[in-house]
Parts: structure tokens; C-alpha cells; sequence
């Protein structure tokens, strides 16, 4: 079985921000970014817009911005995503295609602009125990299946990018496990035909007497 190589959680994050918007309140005055993906700007100081992730990192890191919340980047909400994913028997969507990428970045990078920084943290941290038990529960019973083939909604890239090793590497053990009894089979087949071609042609030069097989 061929075996991929996970993305490395740095291009996991990149590709998050490559493909999330923010809402920033910048602190200068300035035109038009002209990006490859589309325009942004002007900029003027105290006036809220929207510009890419990346943008508003680089920006935030500078301190040329402040950074606006997701409005699902609070205790209640978070609160609110864990119970109903601990609830769930599937895994439950959540507020954004890149949540866990978005609220790690904007965590570490931009803690001063979130309230409650820490307490959000440790939320965020039990969301993902929560999905991630859900998920090698999941990868166990498809294993024990012996199905080719499984459908899961709702997960994100960070998520399957931190289970495929462990994936690969069992259905892998099982492939293993499979072909190794497949040749036993065929060989006791093989030595179960050569016997049986023993006896029969000791039936036919032992005298004259019936083999009972006929």
C-alpha cells in the first residue's frame, strides 16, 4: 500500500491562511494592496475591513492593526462546540472550514485582541481531545470493518493531517496480516493436493484392492 507524507503543520497553517479572511481595525492611513487573490484596502486608521489572514498576521506582528475576533471566538461559543461534539455521535461542523488553524494562529499571534485568551485556549484544546478521540474511534471500527472505503464529513485538514500517519501504518500492518494469511492458505491447499495425489497413486499399486474413493 503506497503511503503519502503528511503536510507539515507550518504548510497546514499556510494553506489555512492562504484561504481565510480577517477583520482588522488598521492604524495608518494607506491605498490599495494589490494581491494576486484580489485587491485590499485603502486603508484608513479606525475604519474596520477585511483582508486575508496572512495580511493581517503581518500586519498584527507589526502592530500596524488590531485584530477582530471571530464572533464564534468566545467562551460561550466554544463552550457550546464542545458539548454538542462530545454529544454527537458524528463529528458536528464548526464555525469555520479552518477553526482550529485560525483560533491556534490567532491565539498565539494576537492574544492581546482576544478576550479571554487563555480560557479560550483550554476550550480549544478540549474541542480537539474531543474530535480526535472521536476520530481514532472511528479509524478503529473502519479497520475492524474491512472496508475499502469511508466517508466522515465535517473534519479539517489539521485533523486528518494528525491521524494519517497513524492510518497509514495500521492499514498497512493489515495488508500485511492479509497477504501473509492468503499465502498460507494457498500452501496448505498446495501440500493438501500433493497428498492426495500420494494416496491415490498408492491405492493403484496395492494390489488390486478397492481405494474406497469410488
Amino acid at each position: 500500500m503506497a503511503e503519502f507524507d503528511p503536510l507539515d503543520p507550518a504548510e497546514v497553517e499556510f494553506i489555512a491562511e492562504s484561504a481565510s479572511d480577517l477583520e482588522i481595525v488598521p492604524n495608518f492611513n494607506d491605498g490599495v494592496l494589490y494581491l494576486l487573490d484580489g485587491d485590499v484596502g485603502p486603508f484608513r486608521a479606525g475604519i474596520p475591513l477585511r483582508v486575508p489572514l496572512w495580511v493581517a498576521l503581518n500586519l498584527r506582528r507589526r502592530q500596524k492593526c488590531r485584530v477582530v475576533a471571530p464572533d464564534w471566538l468566545t467562551p460561550e461559543r466554544l463552550e457550546a462546540i464542545r458539548d454538542e461534539e462530545k454529544e454527537a455521535e458524528y463529528f458536528t461542523r464548526m464555525p469555520h472550514q479552518h477553526f482550529f488553524v485560525l483560533a491556534h494562529v490567532l491565539l498565539d499571534d494576537a492574544a492581546a485582541d482576544v478576550a479571554d485568551a487563555d480560557k479560550l485556549k483550554t476550550l480549544l484544546k478540549d474541542v480537539w481531545d474531543v474530535r480526535q478521540s472521536k476520530l481514532r474511534k472511528s479509524v478503529d471500527a473502519f479497520v475492524l470493518s474491512g472496508r475499502k472505503h469511508a466517508q466522515v464529513d465535517h473534519l479539517q485538514g489539521i485533523e486528518m493531517n494528525a491521524i494519517r500517519p497513524i492510518l497509514n501504518r495500521t492499514l498497512d500492518r493489515v495488508h500485511e496480516l492479509e497477504t501473509a494469511a492468503e499465502k498460507s492458505a494457498a500452501n496448505n491447499s498446495t501440500t493438501f493436493h500433493n497428498n492426495s495425489s500420494s494416496v491415490f497413486q498408492h491405492s493403484s499399486l496395492g494390489g488390486g484392492e478397492s481405494s474406497g474413493f469410488f
